[in-house]
């Protein structure tokens, strides 16, 4: 198998050499992309050194079995034809083909199969809290159909990339020397603050970022359930995390959705309130499943369930995720 990455010196670019550094997949030669500023640079792989290739419009392509890209939407709309008309298999990282209906939307442990199906030879990885999101909900859409969804995102600043983490960093540090707080990337200083918006206001007042879960979930799920998403960003460095609330035809108890939960692959469930036990971003920063807790009946509702989930963002919800799709296709 001959495979390439692009984008390579992003925070999902790296992610993606470590996680193929320690998969059990056979790859032939693997073929590094990148910007302007990143071409020329090495990266060591399986012990090899390996120099980043600019990406251009020419035939670079031709041979490569798959492409797992995460240069942003632009690129990617900019580069799809480049990088698939010799036959490759583009895996998407950013939001460009989403919602695309000749595009599959791929949570390998939700709907596998769809992946088969990419006419034009693009397959798109979700958005982060939609993908871990939808881990947890398929395991209760087994045993009744999911009707709604209310959910709050807890966010960490990898969300924003290297430099969403680089700036959170640097706040705090500005913050203790007594010097005012550097704001460029979020809309006001992370540190010791909560900012309840995540990508730009649409015409409802819901955020881009609340709307991908809302029309995603659908996709992904084949489902007409119906999610409202309020999106934060939290001063955390790495996962992220979301409190879910949601409502099914018939009445599911606790046991039964532990059960599911713990049955389901991907999923692990830490719930032990007694003993203080919940996921935390704090201790799962760097792990592959998404992990599951607080799990109570709605005492609002008959048919409500409510859990509170956590998962890597940069791991499960990017890199991690496109790789399984690689992985489900061979």
């Amino acid at each position: 198998m001959k495979l390439a990455i692009v984008g390579v010196s992003g925070a999902v670019g790296q992610e993606f050499l470590r996680i193929l550094e320690n998969r059990n997949l056979e790859i032939d030669e693997l073929v590094l992309f990148g910007s302007p500023r990143s071409a020329g640079t090495t990266y060591t792989f399986r012990g090899q050194e390996l120099t980043v290739k600019l990406l251009q419009h020419n035939d670079d392509f031709k041979g490569i079995d798959f492409a797992l890209t995460s240069a942003g939407a632009s690129t990617s709309k900019e580069f799809a034809e480049t990088i698939t008309k010799h036959g490759t298999i583009m895996i998407d990282n950013s939001s460009a083909f989403r919602m695309e209906e000749n595009v599959p939307l791929v949570v390998p442990e939700v709907n596998a199969a769809d992946a088969k199906n990419a006419p034009r030879r693009i397959i798109a990885n979700p958005n982060c809290t939609t993908i871990q999101m939808v881990v947890a909900l398929n395991a209760i859409e087994k045993l009744s159909h999911i009707t709604r969804v209310h959910v709050s995102t807890y966010q960490s600043a990898s969300g924003a990339g290297a430099t969403g983490m680089a700036e959170l960093e640097a706040q705090h540090g500005q913050l203790v020397r007594g010097e005012e707080p550097i704001v460029n990337k979020f809309a006001y200083q992370l540190a010791y603050n909560v900012i309840p918006h995540i990508d730009v206001f649409t015409e409802n007042d819901y955020t881009k970022e609340e709307m991908k879960m809302f029309h995603e979930t659908r996709k992904i799920m084949h489902s007409d359930i119906r999610v409202s998403a309020t999106c934060v960003r939290v001063p955390v460095m790495r996962a992220h995390s979301e409190s879910i609330w949601l409502e099914t035809e018939r009445p599911i108890s606790v046991e039964e959705a532990r059960e599911a939960f713990a049955a389901a692959p991907g999923v692990v469930v830490e719930d032990c309130p007694a003993e203080k036990h919940y996921p935390m971003p704090l201790f799962l920063a760097g792990c592959d499943p998404v992990y599951v807790g607080r799990i109570r009946k709605d005492i609002s509702c008959e048919n409500g369930l409510t859990f509170w989930c956590v998962s890597d963002q940069i791991r499960k919800g990017a890199a991690l995720n496109a790789v399984q799709i690689l992985e489900s296709l061979l």
